[in-house]
């Protein structure tokens, strides 16, 4: 408590009119910093009595929690958290006093998800617990920066790698086939003349039957063979500097382009395609043939997301200093706990995959200087978004509402004393 209000509480019963005026506005003033404070703070916080009954929740937590109003006396903590996993774990932590450090929740803010982190912390006066202090925190940006510094990390280190696997597997790759068509040709010379001399003599013989079954064996070989060469190339691909032949373009007219070679696959497996293309996007400069191999492969993804149909869609959007190209799907959408990992090398949810595909579109946005985010949902769907900059000589001046769909809403203007 501050010395002032100190001294003027001990003496309140001895203060004349305007005294006592002068201490309640010069109190007011206080509290009134102390809240500009508080709101001033992008950590958002929590203030709780011994009761759980919430009184203060600065203009950050509010933002965090959505949390409706909480000014009517005997209204707990969780029972005005609109975020229900916050306010059952609150519920929980707060009745048994467990202590809670950085719990993390994921939370839908003005259409973007978001990673926070909940903290519990006693609050002491006098030696003596006084009420509960909640921080909440958005790591967002934070966890984006960890992830994105593995990624990179992880791709340094295939590059070390890469030298070793062209000669130790891809060699012996071509070898084996090489050695497999010669087996076949020889295989096919014999049959011949085992045929031959089958009706020379005017004898049965299961030799064509035999020779048929050794060829069947052979060409499960070969397909093996290949689909192990295209698993090096593809890693080798993925580790490998790129030589990105960079040239000025529409994107609108390269995603018609693409659009219009990939629809009748689309179509086949029961998939709308839709198409949002911006109005007055500026050209970019850009490989038309690596941006083609990271949004077929995104394609291809939302296509095997989507086994029994549904909706993919292309869009594509600008700022005055980024053009932003997402593809959306309808389809089984991706776990929480996997979105993290989605871009690393060889991690893959399917059977037959190789775990590169995302990989190779992560490192071509990468050679164009952009930058990709997933946002995804377990059983609806999911969107990625690739951001390429737009260069300064470049820059057009475009209707951020219009193009990206996002407004901004300005603060409701303080109330001025009277």
């Amino acid at each position: 408590m501050r010395p002032f209000v100190r001294r003027a509480l001990q003496k309140l019963e001895h203060l004349d009119k305007n005294t006592s005026h002068h201490f309640i506005l010069t109190a007011s003033r206080e509290i009134e910093r102390l809240e500009t404070v508080l709101d001033s703070l992008i950590r958002g916080i929590l203030v709780c009595d011994p009761s759980h009954k919430l009184i203060l929740a600065n203009k950050a937590a509010r933002r965090f929690l959505s949390i409706v109003s909480y000014e009517i006396a005997g209204e707990t903590v969780w029972s005005v958290i609109r975020e229900e996993l916050v306010a059952e774990f609150l519920a929980q932590a707060l009745v048994t006093e467990d202590k809670a450090e950085e719990k993390e929740f994921y939370v839908e803010l003005n259409g973007n998800t978001r990673l926070l982190t909940v903290s519990l912390m006693p609050m002491i006066q006098k030696r003596q617990v006084s009420g509960t202090l909640i921080l909440i925190d958005d790591i967002t940006e934070r966890r984006n920066r960890e992830i994105k510094l593995r990624r990179m990390e992880n791709l340094a280190s295939l590059t070390t790698l890469a030298a070793g696997v062209a000669h130790e597997i891809k060699n012996p790759l071509g070898a084996l086939s090489i050695h497999v068509q010669l087996i076949q040709k020889a295989m096919k010379t014999q049959e011949k003349l085992c045929l031959k001399l089958q009706d020379e003599n005017n004898q049965d013989c299961e030799a064509g039957k035999y020779f048929r079954q050794i060829d069947k064996y052979l060409n499960v070989i070969n397909e093996e063979v290949e689909r192990l060469n295209a698993i090096v190339v593809d890693f080798l691909f993925a580790v490998r500097p790129m030589n990105a032949n960079l040239r000025k373009g529409s994107i609108n007219d390269f995603i018609s382009e693409l659009t219009g070679f990939i629809s009748p696959e689309l179509e086949s497996a029961g998939i709308k395609l839709i198409v949002n293309s911006a109005d007055n996007l500026p050209s970019i400069s850009f490989d038309a043939g690596l941006m083609k191999m990271a949004l077929l492969n995104l394609i291809k993804n939302a296509e095997a997301a989507m086994n029994r149909g549904g909706k993919l869609t292309i869009t594509t959007a600008g700022t005055d200093t980024e053009l932003l190209i997402s593809v959306a799907d309808t389809g089984t959408g991706i776990p929480e706990e996997n979105l993290p990992k989605i871009f690393d090398p060889y991690f893959t949810t399917k059977d037959d995959g190789t775990g590169l595909g995302l990989t190779l579109v992560f490192k071509i946005v990468k050679e164009h200087n952009g930058d990709m985010n997933v946002v995804s949902k377990e059983g609806e769907g999911s969107v990625f978004t690739i951001t390429l900059p737009i260069p300064q000589t470049e820059k057009r001046l475009l209707d951020y509402k219009e193009q990206s769909g996002f407004v901004l809403e300005e603060a409701p203007p303080e109330e001025m004393d009277k």
